[in-house]
């Protein structure tokens, strides 16, 4: 085992606030804190991290080799991905093997759908990982909405956009509650799903929840064809009511 330790820490959703007083103390003390970024960018991450962050600190950004500009199905995808979270385990690991600790900072919740399970997975077996939880981005979308995503024995799914069409109506036909994630570039493909389900109506729009830019609409009055990365549809459970 190395001597230092890394930390995997929720960021929430986007607002600072909503961030986890645990979070907050392991931020202000950090002195090597690494994020993932779009290259150029600042990355959301960091953003939220904001003035936590001691100016005299070592920051160690990790910056994806691809985004979308790769189908998902293609193999050079995944040899891409791979090779990068292969350099980025190398780069925590010299860190901490001088017994010093890695802050790695984590949109959302570090074990939900996020780039740090890459990373766990390969750190777990040669040094000491702390997982400090966060507020998903899921859940700050359907509060954004002011309704209650589920009630009594509501079943709630959580579905890619990145999921065949006829998968991703199956599963909504299925369900009494949706969260559909990952739409960019999915989004007509999910929208025509949720028309096959029958559940298109009833469906919400959430573009960067908690965030300043937040916007909430219904799914059936957005008028523009692309969404931002941070989006989020929601469709409403309607359970049981006492």
């Amino acid at each position: 085992m190395s001597k230092g330790k890394v930390y995997g820490v929720g960021m929430g959703p986007g607002d600072p606030d909503l961030m986890t007083i645990r979070a907050h103390r392991i931020l202000r003390n950090a002195r090597n804190i690494a994020y993932f970024r779009k290259a150029g960018r600042t990355g959301r991450a960091r953003t939220i991290a904001g003035h936590l962050l001691s100016r005299n600190g070592n920051e160690i950004p990790l910056e994806y080799p691809v985004t979308t500009e790769i189908p998902l199905s293609d193999p050079k995808y995944h040899d891409a991905l791979s090779e990068f979270y292969e350099q980025c385990t190398k780069i925590i690991l010299d860190v901490i093997q001088r017994n010093e600790d890695v802050v790695l900072l984590c949109e959302g919740d570090p074990f939900f759908y996020g780039s740090f399970i890459h990373l766990y997975v390969r750190l777990k077996p040669v040094t000491m990982i702390e997982i400090v939880p966060g507020l998903t981005g899921m859940s700050a979308a359907w509060t954004a909405t002011e309704k209650p995503i589920s009630w009594g024995n509501d079943v709630l799914r959580i579905l890619m956009g990145t999921l065949p069409e006829d998968v991703l109506a199956q599963h909504m036909q299925d369900s009494d509650a949706l969260v559909i994630m990952k739409i960019g570039q999915n989004f007509k493909k999910v929208c025509r799903a949720l028309e096959s389900a029958g559940r298109y109506q009833s469906a919400w729009l959430i573009e960067n929840a908690s965030m300043a830019e937040q916007n909430v609409q219904r799914l059936r009055d957005v008028a523009h064809p692309v969404v931002p990365y941070f989006s989020i549809i929601i469709v409403h459970g309607q359970g049981r009511r006492i």
